[in-house]
């Protein structure tokens, strides 16, 4: 449920195209043999219907080979391991099939960015009611830091402040580095307006453990690559040095999203969005949700996700 990258265009209407053909084809609607004929070229093009923002990233044809092996190597597991534990058959997703996912998300099954940022956060709130219940917080304060990155899973962490502000905690938010779009503005408008505080500047580990129950580390998804920069890599390492739990949304912020981080912050919950990416076959703490009710069965299937049943009503698993 990542989207790719905070670059993408806050629309309801998002679509990919190739920019060769902008001119002449602005208004197609490209298939997903489209989508994957523009991949195989390795680049793609993102832009809104109104043909006014363009974003691109490229994957190198080396990547496309690893990735495709890495997709054959997957269905062999799970093919191998049918009929066993949900652990083992679920699917790990690369980065590449999880932007695959996403792109298929837009653009085949007419989903928006505020659509699934408002249905993760509400999943990662929920989750952590279920492994943090209020009468279960040591410090009576019920107050719990949320801290927000610059992309879609510091929107995440936006939408889950709030619906934990719904139900019954004292979030604050952590929020240094403002996108300059409506969507996150409106966020931000919102938390405020049920009484969510945003802090300036972010407590010392000693200071963080003591004032508040546990983290919500909102900073980075699965796009993100190489060292933070700051402010966000003071932000990584205080959670390297409190004492109290964290809950990571999608990728634990400084993980490689297949190959993880041994000497990264280890959280003590992760929240997969969608599917779990590889890296968290690295995760080893006390609980793992995932949130991926959404999910048409159609594209679970096309991606053999192999997603879990979930328990009556809810929107999470634990796995």
């Amino acid at each position: 449920m990542r989207y790719w990258s905070h670059k993408r265009a806050a629309s309801s209407s998002a679509v990919l195209i190739s920019h060769s053909k902008t001119k002449r084809r602005a208004s197609h609607k490209p298939t997903v043999n489209d989508l994957l004929a523009h991949q195989r070229t390795g680049h793609f093009y993102f832009a809104t219907l109104n043909n006014q923002k363009f974003h691109s990233f490229s994957t190198s044809p080396e990547d496309t080979e690893t990735n495709q092996k890495d997709t054959i190597d997957d269905e062999q597991t799970a093919k191998k391991t049918a009929g066993t534990s949900t652990k083992q058959t679920i699917k790990y997703l690369n980065q590449l099939e999880a932007q695959n996912i996403d792109i298929e998300l837009f653009s085949e099954y007419r989903y928006s960015v505020d659509q699934l940022m408002e249905l993760a956060g509400l999943a990662v709130a929920i989750a952590t009611e279920n492994c943090y219940p209020l009468k279960s917080l040591e410090n009576k304060t019920r107050k719990i830091l949320i801290i927000c990155g610059p992309g879609n899973n510091g929107g995440d962490g936006l939408v889950a402040a709030r619906h934990l502000k719904h139900f019954g905690y004292h979030p604050e938010i952590y929020y240094p580095k403002r996108p300059q779009k409506e969507l996150f503005a409106n966020l931000t408008f919102q938390c405020q307006e049920v009484g969510i505080n945003f802090l300036e500047d972010l407590p010392t580990p000693t200071n963080l453990s003591q004032m508040y129950n546990l983290v919500i580390d909102g900073i980075f998804g699965f796009s993100f690559k190489g060292n933070a920069m700051p402010p966000f890599d003071a932000a990584v390492d205080t959670m390297k040095n409190i004492s109290i739990p964290i809950v990571s949304i999608d990728i634990p912020s400084g993980w490689d999203v297949e190959l993880g981080n041994p000497s990264g912050i280890q959280p003590d919950c992760l929240i997969s969005l969608t599917a779990p990416k590889r890296c968290a076959k690295g995760f080893n703490g006390k609980h793992h949700y995932l949130a991926g009710r959404f999910v048409p069965e159609t594209l679970s299937n096309k991606f053999n996700l192999n997603l879990p049943p979930f328990p009556g009503s809810d929107c999470v698993v634990k796995l």
